[in-house]
This record gives structure tokens, C-alpha cells and sequence, in this order.
């Protein structure tokens, strides 16, 4: 957090007390008196859940929840708010760099260049008028289908509410999701990981995609059956896959994923940008504003029910 930040805070709440930095020592003493804590720890939640904690409402710094104790905050009644959308367009950047690199065969040809090889590397594709299936529209889902028009593209889209969005050239929810796995060129995976999304990418939804169907997971790993993936590109039932989250993390080097030459590996960090804080910043200090003038928090409140 820099001095600007700071300022900004003070600017909003004026008369509040401010304690930041990443010394535990300094935060420790303050946490069961925070009305509001930014970023999380297992230490912050060991002292904001003792008797008498003030806690009244956590500004998540990230958009994944699965390591925040919802059946706590729940019960205590605090509200939880994440940064859910600053991701949107490094992630939507992350997605597209995959499919054009499956696409034009851009993987071979830097496995040549580091063995000084000039070699062709067959047929290439376009991502030009394909169709492209999003599993869990939100925030992501939508810049990377408004970029996919640009591509054009045919949009699919699943979530669980089923409701239209724009750029989606037709939106199904869970229901439907083995008919738009049947027609993708590129199925998309920006799920976070709930009780109802773990492993909803199995055995049975790869034997639905095509041959040449390529699977990219940029949402969470535990909603896909690592096993399952594994037997699909093993045995062609799919063409490949782009991968940027993992059930284990990191991913251990005996994982038979590092040997597919059809597979793209990234360490969990399509969401990185010298942009996120600034992004995340300015959604707590919209939420702050909320609070301060006696409002619940407006932006990003997480439905602890559904765990997102």
C-alpha cells in the first residue's frame, strides 16, 4: 500500500485508524479490534473468530474464496467482499494467447527454436470463426467473449443462472452444458471452486468434446477431474489443453502433464498484472465509501451460500 493509497483511505474516513504493513508483530495486537480487514491470513482468522473480535466485513484481495472459513463469517454475520473482476482482462489476454498458440502452432515451434531447428510444423488453424464455449460466464467470461467477436467467433456460454449477456451468441445454464461441449472448437473454464463445481469437468463431459476440441482451465483446478484430463489427451480425446490452475499446486513434477507436448502450462499466474492493485484498490475504496456513509458494501458481496 503506498502513501496515495493512504491518502485515499483518509479521504474517505477521515477519522478511522489505519494500521497496514506486512509485519505480524504490528498487525497481530490490532486484528480482534479491526471493524475491517483487507487480505487474510491464517493468523487473521484465528484472532478476528475469538470472543469478543470486532470483525464486521473482509475486503478479500483476490477473487478465489475457497480458503476463507464462509461457514464462520456466516455464523458471526460478516460480510465478505472479493476482488472478483480485476482479473478480466489479463485473464481474458492469458485465454486468447493459449488458443492462438494451439492454433498456429506456436508451442512446436519454440520446442524448434530452442534446438536451433528450422522445421515447419504442418497445417496451422485459424481461431476465425470458431465456437468457443465459456463454463461460468462472469466477469472474465465476458471481455473474452466481447474479444472473441472481434474474432469472429460463435460465442457459447454457460452459468448457472442461465440469463443472457452480451457478446454470447446463446447462454445455457448447468443443463445444458454437454450440448455446448458437443459444438466447441475451444471450451473455456472460468468456474470458481464451490461444492457444486468440483470436478464438474470429468470423464463423462471430455467423452462429449471433439477430437480436436483444445480445453483450457484458467478458473480453478479442483473443478476439473485431473485424472480424467489426463486419459483425454492420452488417448486424442481431445487435441489439447491450456492450463493455468491445478488441483496441487504447485504442480509436482511427477504430474504426466509436463510431458504432453499437446499441453500448456502456466503457474497459476494469468491473473497477474501491474494493474491488480490499483484495480482491487479501487473496489475496496468504493466499498469503504459504502460503509463509512452506513451502507453495506456495494461491490463484489460474495453469497456465502453459494460460495462465490
Amino acid at each position: 500500500m503506498s502513501e496515495q493509497d493512504e491518502k485515499r483511505i483518509f479521504q474517505i474516513a477521515p477519522d478511522w485508524e489505519l494500521v497496514r504493513g506486512n509485519d505480524e508483530e504490528k498487525c497481530l495486537p490490532h486484528l480482534r479490534d479491526a471493524d475491517i480487514v483487507v487480505g487474510w491470513s491464517d493468523t487473521a482468522e484465528e484472532e478476528c473468530f475469538k470472543p469478543g473480535a470486532k470483525l464486521r466485513w473482509l475486503q478479500a484481495w483476490g477473487s478465489g474464496i475457497e480458503y476463507i472459513p464462509l461457514e464462520k463469517f456466516a455464523a458471526r454475520g460478516v460480510i465478505l467482499t472479493n476482488a472478483s473482476g480485476v482479473h478480466a482482462i489479463p485473464i481474458s489476454e492469458a485465454i486468447f494467447a493459449m488458443m492462438l498458440t494451439f492454433a498456429r502452432k506456436l508451442n512446436d515451434s519454440f520446442r524448434n527454436q530452442l534446438q536451433k531447428k528450422w522445421q515447419y510444423t504442418g497445417s496451422l488453424n485459424e481461431i476465425h470463426g470458431k465456437t468457443a464455449a465459456i463454463i461460468g460466464v462472469g466477469a472474465i467470461g465476458e471481455e473474452t467473449a466481447r474479444i472473441a467477436k472481434a474474432f469472429g467467433m460463435k460465442v457459447l456460454g454457460v452459468r448457472r443462472s442461465g440469463q443472457p449477456s452480451s457478446y454470447i451468441d446463446r447462454m445455457y445454464d448447468l443443463y445444458g452444458l454437454e450440448e455446448v461441449l458437443r459444438q466447441s472448437d475451444y471450451v473455456i473454464n472460468t468456474l470458481p471452486l464451490t461444492k457444486d463445481t468440483y470436478h464438474l469437468i470429468g470423464s463423462q463431459q471430455f467423452n462429449q468434446m471433439r477430437a480436436t476440441t483444445v480445453y483450457i482451465n484458467i478458473g480453478r483446478g479442483g473443478t476439473t477431474d485431473t485424472n480424467a484430463l489426463v486419459e483425454a489427451l492420452k488417448n486424442g480425446i481431445i487435441a489439447g489443453a491450456g492450463l493455468d490452475v491445478f488441483e496441487e499446486e504447485p504442480l509436482p513434477e511427477t504430474s504426466p502433464l509436463w510431458d504432453f507436448e499437446n499441453v500448456i502450462i502456466t503457474p497459476h499466474n494469468s491473473g497477474s498484472t501491474d494493474q491488480y492493485h490499483e484495480r482491487a484498490m479501487s473496489i475496496f475504496l468504493h466499498n469503504l465509501h459504502d460503509v463509512v456513509k452506513g451502507r453495506p458494501p456495494s461491490l463484489n458481496l460474495v453469497d456465502l451460500e453459494n460460495q462465490y
